[in-house]
């Protein structure tokens, strides 16, 4: 299994964008996805930041995707 490494917060959100979630607020840096499912999560986008790689797992476990299958969303 690769190593999951820190993600810039707009690759975080192409990634999800990809996955059928959509943007459905912000408040301040913070913004909201939604999936048609019902699975939610937030994204910080601090500037300057990447997420570190403990936020990246409790993303992926928010909207139940494994770090492989998300390894692959973002290299394609």
């Amino acid at each position: 299994m690769p190593r999951l490494t820190p993600v810039q917060p707009r690759v975080m959100g192409r990634a999800l964008g990809r996955l059928g979630f959509r943007r459905v607020r912000q408040k301040g840096s913070h913004v909201f996805y939604r999936h048609a499912d019902g699975r939610t999560t937030t994204v910080p986008h601090h500037k300057g930041r990447d997420l570190a790689v403990p936020l990246v797992r409790s993303i992926l476990a928010d909207i139940r995707l494994s770090p492989d299958e998300f390894l692959q969303l973002i290299r394609s």
